[in-house]
Order: structure tokens, then sequence, then C-alpha cells
């Protein structure tokens, strides 16, 4: 599983990552979990007294009961988040290590922005140029009538580095999708969940990807595998990594200079 998840890396953080010292890599990995309260940021310490303990056992039951869950039912956003906490611990790391690569990615560490109606000025975003990345995504939450209050909060990671991260990649979630121009049709989320996969190594994504695409209807499914599914995978292959990206920072961004620094290529 390992191997599989460090091939799936964009090879920009794999060449990163084989050029760090065992040690280093070893020592990035140590869980927090133990460190007194002095020493955690606010989110830490909200999430250690938050944060449901569970056994290696207990781990496994829930990676299996969710998949399973979630295979029937797509729908159950809540065992979709489950299966993501059980079985996303290694491509968090290796996000983690790719975030503390660059600048950009180090200041999310440090500050551990939000993203959600409490905490982003909406109104603001929708007064931006059209042209603006704040417009576009304010206009896909309008058009795709979906909240970024939707989230289920991260409960199983040990780690609360690791929490953050998966928390980081919930809310973000959307911001991709305004991105990519992607709706949030079946077809839409799809095609979106190839690109995280490719791009992050959640092993969450790749399910979402493949599971998905089986209960496309076969009209829909043409059009995926003609037209969606090797667009995804291009973007996903070539894409720089979208964790250590600073959205909220970019809301006056033009929107195609930012998808031109990320190397998106808009579905044709």
């Amino acid at each position: 599983m390992r191997r599989f998840l460090q091939s799936s890396l964009p090879l920009a953080q794999r060449s990163w990552q084989s050029s760090m010292p065992q040690a280093v890599l070893a020592n990035r990995r140590t869980v927090v979990t133990e460190a007194p309260p002095e020493e955690m940021d606010a989110f830490e310490r909200e999430y250690m007294k938050q944060r449901i303990q569970i056994s290696p056992f207990q781990k496994l039951l829930l990676g299996a009961g969710s998949s399973i869950a979630a295979l029937l039912d797509p729908r159950r956003h809540d065992m979709i988040a489950c299966l993501g906490e059980t079985t996303g611990e290694n491509a968090l790391w290796n996000i983690l290590d790719t975030m503390q690569s660059s600048e950009e990615g180090r200041r999310i560490l440090a500050e551990k922005p939000r993203i959600n109606t409490q905490t982003i000025d909406f109104n603001r975003l929708e007064t931006l140029p059209p042209d603006t990345f704040g417009a576009t995504y304010a206009k896909f939450l309008k058009d795709n009538k979906v909240t970024p209050d939707s989230r289920m909060e991260v409960r199983f990671l040990e780690d609360p580095k690791l929490a953050y991260l998966m928390t980081r990649y919930r809310e973000c979630h959307d911001l991709v999708h305004a991105a990519l121009n992607m709706p949030t049709n079946m077809l839409g989320e799809v095609a979106v969940k190839w690109v995280e996969a490719l791009n992050t190594g959640l092993p969450m994504c790749y399910g979402g990807a493949v599971f998905g695409a089986v209960r496309l209807r076969p009209k829909q499914r043409r059009e995926y595998l003609k037209r969606y599914l090797p667009w995804a995978i291009d973007n996903g292959k070539q894409m720089k990594p979208l964790m250590p990206v600073y959205w909220e920072q970019r809301w006056e961004q033009n929107v195609n200079d930012l998808r031109a620094e990320l190397s998106i290529k808009l579905l044709q």
C-alpha cells in the first residue's frame, strides 16, 4: 500500500521526498498527541478534546464497514468521511511533507485557516470582478446550491496535524471544483475525485473515482470514458500540488492566471 501511494503522488512531490534524509522523514511522522496543551495551537487543542480514540482493530472495522456503506449508498457522506480518516494516514503524511516544502504551505500549517461562512466574507466575494477566483468560487456555490458549512468534522485521526490536513482537504473540495470549472453532479464529482486522487494520493479519492463511475448512467458513462476520464487523469498528473495553495489569499487573482500557475486545463 505504501508503495502504491508513493507511486500515485505528483513527480515533484516524490522527488522532493526522495531527497530527504530518512531520519528527517521519520521525525516528521512523530505523533504529537502527548504534547502538552501549551505547545499546541488552538485547532490542535480543540481537536484533542473532540477526538474519538480507536484501536487498530476498531480502525480496521471502521474502514471496512464505511467502505461497504459508502459503496452501497454514495450519499452517506458520514461513511465517506470515516473512510477517508481510517485509510488516509500515509497519504496525509506525504501531503504534510509537500506543504512543509513550500513557503505558502508552511503559512497554511502555521495559521490553520478555516473555510466556512463564519470565516469568509461571501458578500465581498460576490462584489469582486467576475474574472477573479473569489467571484468564480462564490458563483460556483450559488449555481450548485452548496455551502462550505456542510463539511463533517474530523474525529478519528490520531495526530492533530493530520486532522487539520484532512479538514483542509474537505473544506477546499469546492474550491477545487471551482478552479476546475466542474459542477457537483455525479459526472463532475467523479472527475474531480480522479484529479484529487492523483494530486493527493488519498485512497478515499481513488475509491470515490472508481466506484462513483460504476453508478453513472449509460449515456453519462460514454461521456465519462470519452472526455471526462482522460481530461481528469491528464490534469491530475500534470497539476502542481493543490494542498499547499492558500486559496483564501488568491480571491482577487485572475482565475485564468491561477489555473495557468497550477497547470490546470479546463475540459473542452
